[in-house]
């Protein structure tokens, strides 16, 4: 099985924005890139926007060549970033059943150094227990087969292997109490869903915190969203918002600021990690 924690998706996201850097720093507009290069616009514009599927090794050298880059280390980089982000991550195999901004965001989340995921009805992803994102996934508004309910599954979990393998990320969750009394799958699997949220807030790099219903309005009414910090200072936050009209990502650095305030004041209102564990953990007998 592939390393969950390297993926191509980042390795795409930065040679974009490298490749509008560089275009800054040449000075030209795109249009007078491309036709340098006598390519189309669309062509180089959709490569600075991060809209290639596969990027091209040619491709990388002949804008290299116009932008004058003569630096061997930098001339390898760039052409190394181009190689990874044509490889497969873990999860190509199950492409065909997920969204184009769903396969971005697992991409972008395996690499992740630290992930904030605020969630308003249901447990996060990266702490779900196979029975309740199978009950999840089933009561979901697709109509699907009982074999893709597995491989959605299957794609969770998998998931998860970010907090447990080598160089865990830091998760650090907040959920609404919502998310705990709305019983998902029946009580048994609540239950068991409870006892592994406790043992999950025991790992090192996890913080867990919940905002008692006793909160009232907060930050978070608007709906669930995920921030995305890289382990570079250059890979810019990420913010992935799941919405009823379809998946959102937000790159602005504005916005995303306005997400990590909102994840602050959520955190204030919320219980401690040590009150929200014994909050859970009563529920269910202690750890």
């Amino acid at each position: 099985m592939s390393d969950p924690r390297r993926s191509p998706t980042l390795r795409r996201r930065r040679l974009s924005a490298t490749l509008r850097e560089l275009r800054a720093r040449d000075g030209r507009t795109a249009k007078e890139i491309a036709e340098e290069l006598e390519w189309q616009q669309s062509k180089l514009t959709h490569m600075e926007r991060n809209e290639w599927k596969l990027p091209r090794v040619l491709d990388i050298r002949a804008l290299l060549e116009v932008y004058g880059v003569t630096d061997e280390r930098e001339r390898e980089e760039l052409i190394n970033l181009a190689r990874d982000g044509r490889k497969r991550g873990w999860w190509h195999p199950y492409s065909a059943m997920l969204s184009e901004h769903y396969s971005t965001y697992i991409g972008l989340e395996a690499e992740a150094s630290e992930v904030f995921a605020f969630e308003t009805i249901v447990i996060p992803g990266l702490l779900q227990t196979e029975d309740y994102a199978r009950a999840l996934i089933e009561a979901g508004p697709a109509e699907i087969t009982e074999e893709e309910v597995e491989r959605r599954v299957q794609i969770r979990i998998e998931r998860q292997r970010i907090l447990t393998g080598d160089d865990p990320v830091r998760l650090w969750a907040i959920l609404d109490e919502a998310a705990l009394r709305r019983p998902v799958g029946g009580a048994e699997v609540m239950e068991a869903q409870k006892r592994h949220l406790v043992k999950m807030a025991k790992l090192a790099k996890v913080s867990l915190q919940v905002i008692p219903f006793g909160a009232g309005a907060h930050a978070g009414a608007a709906g669930a969203f995920s921030i995305i910090r890289f382990p570079e200072s250059r890979d810019t936050d990420a913010v992935y918002v799941d919405t009823p009209a379809g998946e959102l990502f937000v790159e602005d650095e504005e916005e995303v600021r306005r997400f990590h305030v909102a994840f602050q004041h959520l955190s204030g209102v919320a219980l401690s990690p040590l009150d929200s564990i014994a909050l859970i953990a009563a529920e269910v007998g202690g750890t």
